[in-house]
């Protein structure tokens, strides 16, 4: 390390993303496989486990703090060790209904509130620490080397992702089909992933740099004007009030709001119900597979067709621009999600049937989000653009919530089949607000401008 403070960035930035990824999948994923596994009805588990995005949804609000108190990379560390703690803390207190009380699909989301309450601080730290790491990396290292490691850090959260729902959720699999209790097999899975966590904490705290610009936001303003005059919290405050108000007042505001929060609402519905419709035994109306079939179709086979969705998609906007490539987007998000309407009417089928099912659902997803993400920049342009974009992926958030939280009671009423003829018909809201939007987009944008 030289003596402004740079190291090389391989030592951290790849370890920084995964890091990044972790307590995000685990919270908002993992949940939803763990306690489906555990008896929870679907009701509860898909309002509770909705509930744990609200920190992501409200990140924000405390942004601007980030930068008043103590340095970025204290942040990091600081809730790295939280996170870590908050895992161990899971891993040692997660309860264990008996195998009876979870076969009947009954065990009371009130058994859970201690593991409730530790994930909603896991998420807190986590969304903290999403606003620190992305900070940090603009501030130790050059524009050059941002564009330069961008994929990079990107390819490192997606790994944290392959992590998350195809490893640790295999390795529960593999334990409780060598007999281990299906609670037990989720407490080693746990303590793994604090092991890890931990370490990577132990890491970055040696291995990130110590930047002399990394400074609260008061002294650096205080260095500029060779004082401090106590008024720089409330000019922050004044600043970010006007972030607030100037985003409200953009232009088309009201529709940009619709777009995002409905383009997303079949699969925000989807999204909670497929692992228990997976999991689930012909008793419940599901498919029945184990554990570990489900980590290496989802995780693996998902995961992969999802991200080559995402190159094709961002290659096929810079080709064609956001406007003509808005209508395939939108079509390529919806009608893939008719894979599990399919599944549910034919009973389950083949291995190979599932994973090509989920595959196409997934490609059309990575494929037809580039859209979403495209018009989030577009909107986000001009003034205030990061803070407006924060704001605008808050709204995202809200939009995967608030759906999230009445799927699970909506597939109790109505069974898996009439749910998912339900999330066909939400597609049409996702086609509406795509046309709405898509007038309003400049035919350029996303284009690679010719020389």
């Amino acid at each position: 390390m030289n003596s402004t403070g740079i190291r090389n960035p391989w030592l951290w930035v790849p370890t920084l993303y995964f890091a990044e990824g972790i307590p995000y999948f685990i919270v908002n994923n993992i949940s939803v496989t763990m306690f489906t596994q555990l008896g929870v009805p679907n009701g509860e588990m898909a309002l509770f486990t909705s509930l744990l995005y609200l920190p992501w949804t409200l990140k924000p609000l405390w942004s601007p703090f980030i930068d008043i108190v103590g340095t970025k990379r204290r942040w990091i560390v600081v809730m790295q060790a939280l996170v870590a703690a908050m895992l161990i803390v899971l891993t040692l207190t997660l309860p264990r209904p008996d195998a009876q009380l979870i076969a009947s699909h009954a065990t009371p989301v009130s058994l859970f509130s201690l593991t409730l309450i530790l994930f909603v601080i896991t998420a807190f730290a986590s969304a903290t620490h999403d606003i620190a790491a992305d900070g940090f990396y603009m501030l130790a290292l050059t524009e050059h080397l941002q564009a330069a490691y961008v994929g990079l850090r990107s390819v490192f959260y997606r790994l944290s992702n392959i992590f998350c729902n195809s490893l640790l959720v295999f390795v529960a699999g593999w334990l409780q089909t060598r007999g281990t209790a299906i609670p037990l097999s989720w407490q080693y899975t746990l303590g793994a992933s604090a092991l890890l966590f931990t370490l990577l904490a132990l890491w970055h705290n040696v291995f990130l740099p110590r930047r002399q610009n990394d400074k609260p936001a008061e002294d650096a303003a205080a260095e500029q004007q060779q004082t401090h005059d106590g008024h720089t919290f409330r000019q922050v405050m004044r600043d970010f009030g006007y972030t607030f108000v100037t985003f409200f007042r953009k232009p088309g505001i009201l529709v940009a709001l619709l777009f995002m929060l409905l383009f997303r609402l079949p699969e925000a519905f989807l999204l909670k119900m497929v692992t228990p419709f997976m999991l689930g035994g012909a008793d419940t109306g599901g498919i029945g597979i184990t554990l570990e079939q489900y980590s290496l179709i989802y995780g693996m086979t998902g995961v992969v067709s999802l991200l080559l969705g995402g190159v094709l998609g961002g290659l096929f906007a810079a080709k064609h621009g956001l406007r003509n490539s808005f209508w395939l987007m939108a079509l390529a998000i919806t009608l893939p999600d008719a894979v599990y309407l399919w599944l549910s009417l034919s009973g389950g089928t083949s291995m190979l049937w599932l994973s090509v099912a989920v595959a196409v659902e997934q490609f059309g997803y990575g494929f037809g989000f580039t859209a979403y993400m495209l018009y989030l920049m577009y909107f986000s342009a001009g003034e205030r653009q990061t803070s407006h974009y924060a704001l605008c992926t808050a709204f995202m958030a809200l939009g995967m919530m608030l759906p999230g939280m009445v799927a699970g009671y909506v597939q109790e009423a109505v069974g898996y089949t009439a749910f998912f003829a339900l999330v066909m018909v939400f597609c049409l809201v996702t086609l509406l607000v795509t046309e709405l939007v898509r007038r309003t987009v400049n035919p350029q944008y996303g284009k690679k401008q010719q020389d």
